[in-house]
């Protein structure tokens, strides 16, 4: 077993963790390593050959490859002084910050950490986990896995192809597929509103007429050895199927775009704290996870929607990865942050109680879709610390703000009586 140790240790080398990994060496940490289980750098957006990346942070539209090459260049270079680590699965990590991986060129290896930033990003859901019956033929895919045999393996998985759910990238393989002449039947979504944002449904679907079925969901796969067709159902306000309703569609080619999980497998073995809403670990205001000197960021602590946002909560979580080890996290605790009307989750779900050198980045979700919405952050003793007013607002995308407060917060998303 080959012993070592670090300052900080990013595991995964997505948009998070390299924008984590650049920042606390730009701090000042004297040793950061960055640990990958793929062969490249760059996590999913290898794979992401479509635009619309880095509009916020560098003000022009780049591919998934592009804005992750800007990150990859910097980390690379000679001067960066960050170890990197590919090839590395991660096995395990402890509550005393040690981490247990291997890899073929070292074997086992123990890392002592002063810090951690966990940076694993997310996962997709199967057909396993909505409930679709039927044999499991060839042609079942995760649109993830369809994008990554079209994009980076050159292989077209099918000819005429049904997708089930209307995320992000379910919409955008759509019209991927599209381009490389595999015929989309249509996207059907089992909730009354699409889960994508509302660029990509008008670039995606309406510029390539692929009709958008909302309140109908995939019931079932017919195929023995290959997908042959589905079966449709339309479901009713319970999203519960409505009999009668049922079309069967052919196809040889089933995509499934329905939802993300941040992967927190080593997270929870460590101890650290899942918020039951994001599926990822709670975190207080500098990005630290209940266990000390284990911090998150990224689509492990809550599923994005941009990557610009991904790449700042990396820079949040090494910021805070900082500033534990010079002592400045002390243990005073911390007070609540309450997701209240229309407010899905808030990332971080917690404030600490000492004082800070600047504002905290916080993230939200709503609920559900609202025109004419104002947010609205209250302190403990009910004044308003924060008022936005908000266009529209719809559960696909995440609204972030700055606010520097101490004590509980709650964070509300109010229909404006003024503009409503």
């Amino acid at each position: 077993m080959k012993k070592t140790q670090t300052d900080i240790a990013v595991i995964g080398a997505g948009p998070a963790g390299l924008a984590a990994a650049l920042e606390a060496k730009r701090l000042g940490a004297e040793k950061v390593l960055l640990l990958e289980r793929d062969a490249e750098l760059g996590g999913i957006l290898q794979q992401c050959i479509h635009d619309g990346f880095g509009i916020h942070r560098f003000g022009r539209r780049l591919s998934g490859t592009q804005y992750a090459q800007t990150f990859i260049d910097q980390v690379e270079a000679s001067c960066s002084g960050i170890d990197v680590l590919t090839e590395t699965m991660v096995l395990e990590i402890t509550p005393e910050r040690r981490i247990f991986a291997c890899n073929k060129r070292d074997g086992i290896l123990d890392i002592e950490c002063g810090a951690i930033i966990l940076a694993m990003g997310c996962r997709e859901r199967t057909a396993a986990q909505v409930l679709i019956y039927g044999d499991r033929p060839a042609g079942a895919l995760t649109a993830g896995a369809v994008q990554r045999y079209i994009n980076m393996e050159g292989y077209l998985p099918g000819r005429t192809a049904v997708i089930l759910g209307s995320g992000d990238i379910g919409l955008i393989m759509a019209r991927r597929m599209t381009l490389e002449g595999i015929t989309v039947k249509g996207v059907y979504e089992v909730m009354e509103n699409p889960g994508g944002l509302t660029r990509n449904i008008v670039q995606c679907l309406d510029d390539f007429n692929i009709p958008l079925h909302l309140s109908e969901t995939v019931s079932w796969v017919h195929g023995r050895s290959r997908v042959e067709s589905v079966t449709t159902v339309k479901v009713g306000p319970d999203r519960k199927p409505i009999p009668g309703t049922e079309t069967v569609v052919p196809c040889d080619l089933l995509v499934l775009a329905v939802g993300l999980v941040p992967e927190n497998e080593l997270s929870v073995k460590a101890g650290v704290e899942i918020d039951p809403r994001t599926k990822g670990p709670a975190l207080d205001s500098a990005f630290m996870t209940s266990v000390p000197g284990i911090f998150a960021a990224g689509n492990v602590a809550a599923v994005f929607d941009l990557v610009d946002y991904v790449s700042q909560s990396g820079e949040n979580a090494a910021r805070g990865a900082l500033a534990f080890l010079r002592g400045e996290l002390s243990a005073s605790g911390w007070d609540p942050v309450e997701a209240g009307e229309n407010v899905n989750f808030v990332v971080p779900q917690r404030i600490r109680r000492e004082s800070s050198a600047g504002k905290t980045a916080f993230f939200l979700r709503v609920k559900k879709p609202a025109a004419a919405a104002e947010l609205i952050c209250s302190a403990e003793d009910g004044n308003t610390r924060l008022k936005r007013r908000c266009r529209y607002v719809a559960p696909p995308e995440m609204i972030s703000f700055e606010l520097d407060t101490r004590g509980p917060l709650l964070v509300e998303m109010r229909q404006d009586a003024a503009r409503g």
